[in-house]
């Protein structure tokens, strides 16, 4: 199939492009930041921003897309599962 858009970039609000599985680390960063983080299973994620930025969201429903430029998602302090990341 053609890909009609292949010629425009990408939108930050725009439908992610692609996706990848992710396990969490305290030292690795993301293989690539991302737009959006879905959370398959219940929990908290640790998470540092592309600004740098470290929070503890917590109180995450399973199936919920959280819209936020990620550059690593922290083992320590996370507890969801499932995590994909959306670029």
């Amino acid at each position: 199939m053609t890909e009609r858009h292949s010629n425009r970039a990408a939108s930050l609000t725009g439908p992610a492009g692609h996706g990848f599985a992710i396990t969490p680390s305290d030292s690795i960063d993301l293989e690539r930041p991302v737009r959006a983080l879905y959370v398959g299973g219940a929990g908290a994620l640790a998470v540092t921003f592309a600004s740098g930025a470290e929070v503890v969201l917590s109180g995450i429903m399973g199936g919920t897309v959280l819209p936020i430029r990620a550059v690593r998602v922290r083992a320590t302090g996370t507890t969801a599962t499932a995590i994909v990341g959306l670029a």
